[in-house]
Order: C-alpha cells, then sequence, then structure tokens
C-alpha cells in the first residue's frame, strides 16, 4: 500500500475507534490477569496456610492445586474471549477501515 493510502487509514475516525476498542479490551484483559495472578501469588507468600489446606480431610492435595490450575483455565479462556472478539469485531472494523481507504 502507499502512504496515501495509509494516510487515509490514520484519518479515517474508526481507525482511532478500532486502536481505542482494542487497546481498551486488551488492557481490561491484562489488569484481570495480572491482578489475579498478583493476588494468588501475595496468598502464597503471605498465607501459606490457606492454600496448603487439603481437599477432603485427610487428603494429601492441597486446595491451591484445583485454584491454580483454574486460574490458568480462566487465562486461556480470555485469551480465547480476546481471540473471538479480535476475528469477530476487530477485522470487521479493519475490514471496512481498509476497504474505505482503497476507494
Amino acid at each position: 500500500m502507499s502512504s496515501e493510502v495509509y494516510e487515509r487509514i490514520r484519518r479515517n475516525p474508526k481507525f482511532d475507534q478500532l486502536v481505542s476498542r482494542r487497546s481498551s479490551f486488551a488492557w481490561t484483559l491484562t489488569a484481570v490477569v495480572l491482578g489475579l495472578y498478583f493476588i494468588f501469588i501475595m496468598i502464597v507468600a503471605f498465607s501459606p496456610m490457606t492454600l496448603a489446606a487439603p481437599i477432603w480431610t485427610g487428603g494429601v492435595a492441597s486446595i491451591a492445586w484445583p485454584i491454580g490450575a483454574g486460574l490458568i483455565l480462566l487465562f486461556w479462556l480470555m485469551t480465547g474471549l480476546y481471540i473471538r472478539r479480535a476475528n469477530g469485531e476487530f477485522d470487521d472494523l479493519n475490514s471496512q477501515i481498509i476497504k474505505e481507504a482503497i476507494e
């Protein structure tokens, strides 16, 4: 693409909308992931006995295992949510912007 097309893309108000929506969504997901991970690590560091409690009486496995696995699963699901939105809403808006710039 020529620099003229790039300029038309950049001046398109939908481009600013795309950047704003995508950035906002990405930063929100990032804050959730970092916040939950930070809370989990702080519990491990400052209250390890909380997570050391067995899942059932007399059991060997602690409650930390399902919580940690649940966090990992949640983070994968959030990644899938981002991919779904990126391949849907964000790609549609991107296609509109490019189409308008080329015409």
